[in-house]
């Protein structure tokens, strides 16, 4: 799986997509990474202001890692639409 986050929105659908992937609910998430559900629904909902440790515990349980690298050339709308 690999996904192209640039907004809130993105990283979401990667999360769901990864948990649906494993057949995993979001109570069982929630289990596996130590974050609540209702948080886990948010961040799947593309809501921002989720704290990093939070998402990175998620990623952990998903078995995924975050990869940083230089972004690729995107319209103006996406920077307009990173704080969404």
């Amino acid at each position: 799986m690999q996904n192209f986050v640039r907004i809130p929105r993105d990283l979401g659908h990667a999360i769901r997509q990864a948990r649906r992937e494993k057949n995993l609910t979001q109570a069982e998430l929630a289990t596996r990474s130590g974050v609540w559900q209702e948080t886990i629904s948010k961040v799947e909902a593309g809501r921002g202001g989720t704290r990093l440790d939070t998402i990175l515990a998620l990623l952990a349980a998903l078995e995924l890692e975050l990869f940083v690298r230089t972004r690729s050339k995107g319209s103006a709308s996406d920077f307009d639409n990173i704080y969404e």
